[in-house]
């Protein structure tokens, strides 16, 4: 497994404390991404939370995630989160050590009160100490919250005192990205009032057992609650893994409502991902599940028809510039002002996902502005899939015969690409294992690079015979 060892440093620990004033909340910052571009220790916040105990307890709900591993849980897993600050609202993001669950606290207008949020992303430190403090939070006076230094300590203060190195494999990068192309993919299936949603969660299984214990189950809306079904229906949701819910509990009691979101699945559909919104007052506590405790999202396979395609890569260098730390992407707007049409902007927002550049936010069924603080360029580079698809197509593997292609492998086994309903299967073990649930084989993805690059020399001699060159 490829990693390397992502470092972060902070002017000081993040902490909790009581002043004349009142209770101060102090979260220091990193390096990271600004309008104005790098920058050490931005500032993002400096106001009250309108409901402290709520917003505490998805925070630590939010550490707990980036701190734990629900499958193999004897290695150790530590990434303090990420913050974002879109303008209109924080958001508090992080990704568990195996993979397989990601988490955002969405702080809303409506629980902050101060002055406006600034806009970029960096780390944020969360300590034990601090982690300690937080979880005896035990009243909801007045709680000021700062995100990113204190004014005068940017020049008072020479050099980090705070400094962590983590390991950060690719794997782990890759499902960051791959979390966020699959949730776009999610509708809403189930709204929960908070009782029912209480009584819901507590039944759940705890964290603690081996992460695959619990398997996956199925869900489906009936009045106010849920009725679980033996099996994949329509309207259902699949719940992967229940035990990997339990940080849900932190905030469990601020509740107002949960809601659900899945894709759309048939019967006898096989287990998907999932995500589990707590409505909180002025905030949102949002868990995304990948469809095993065993499974991570890297290997989903989401992004990788849209990292094969040279015009995918352009269009995001174009998107790109366009975006400006909004908490809500317009795709209209966006391909009004590219000139792209609407399935290519999404194209590139997908190829900028897997840069860590946009986020998916399913309370408002959009992606978001942000720039993960990861070198996270390397991620097409170590893509296995699509690496070796590159490599068939260099050592001229691909032949294409109408809606076949056949793709000869190094040791001479010849593979046979069909398409159906633009659906392309193949003969090899992967697809057979898989059935596309994993996103398209290295055949498949040669071959869809070969008919992309003939497609575009057909559209090249057209418009030099258009242009009156012959």
């Amino acid at each position: 497994m490829t990693r390397s060892l992502q470092a972060v440093a902070y002017r000081r620990p993040s902490v909790l404390e009581s002043t004349a004033d009142g209770r101060r909340l102090g979260l220091e910052t990193s390096r990271g991404a600004t309008p104005t571009g790098a920058a050490d220790h931005p500032r993002f916040f400096a106001g009250f939370l309108t409901s402290p105990q709520a917003a505490s307890a998805g925070l630590l709900a939010v550490a707990d995630v980036a701190a734990a591993r629900y499958y193999q849980r004897q290695l150790r897993a530590s990434l303090d989160p990420v913050v974002t600050g879109n303008g209109d609202r924080l958001r508090f993001e992080s990704f568990s050590g195996c993979g397989g669950v990601y988490a955002r606290l969405d702080v809303l207008t409506a629980g902050l009160d101060g002055a406006e949020v600034g806009h970029g992303t960096t780390n944020v430190d969360v300590n034990n100490p601090l982690r300690e403090a937080l979880s005896r939070l035990g009243t909801d006076d007045p709680l000021h919250l700062r995100v990113g230094p204190e004014e005068l300590t940017v020049t008072t203060l020479d050099g980090p005192v705070v400094e962590k190195k983590v390991p950060l494999p690719d794997r782990w990068l890759r499902g960051f990205a791959e979390s966020q192309v699959i949730a776009a993919g999610f509708d809403l299936r189930a709204e929960l009032p908070a009782a029912e949603a209480v009584r819901f969660l507590r039944a759940l299984p705890k964290a603690g057992v081996r992460g695959a214990a619990g398997g996956p189950r199925w869900l489906v809306a009936a009045g106010r609650g849920l009725r679980a079904t033996s099996r994949a229906v329509p309207g259902a949701v699949c719940l992967p893994g229940p035990e990997r819910l339990s940080a849900l509990q932190r905030a469990l009691r601020h509740a107002t409502a949960l809601r659900i979101y899945g894709p759309a699945v048939g019967a006898g559909s096989a287990p998907t991902a999932s995500a589990w919104e707590l409505v909180l007052p002025g905030m949102r506590l949002t868990l995304t599940l990948s469809p095993d405790a065993s499974r991570g999202f890297s290997g989903e396979g989401g992004v990788l028809d849209a990292l094969a395609t040279d015009e995918a890569a352009e269009d995001a260098e174009l998107i790109s510039v366009l975006l400006a730390w909004e908490p809500r992407i317009d795709i209209a707007d966006l391909a009004a002002s590219s000139g792209l049409t609407a399935e290519r902007v999404r194209a590139a927002l997908v190829r900028l996902g897997t840069s860590g550049r946009v986020g998916y936010d399913t309370a408002e069924a959009a992606y978001f502005h942000r720039e993960l603080p990861y070198d996270s360029a390397r991620v097409e580079r170590h893509n296995p899939r699509l690496r070796s698809a590159r490599e068939l197509v260099a050592a001229g593997a691909v032949a294409l015969d109408g809606v076949l292609g056949t793709v000869t492998a190094a040791d001479g086994h010849v593979h046979r690409v069909r398409e159906e309903a633009g659906v392309l299967s193949c003969t090899c073990q992967w697809w057979a294992k898989y059935r596309g649930g994993r996103g398209p084989c290295k055949h498949a993805l040669a071959v869809r690079m070969v008919r992309r690059g003939e497609a575009a020399q057909r559209d090249g001699r057209t418009a030099r015979v258009d242009g009156g060159v012959r």
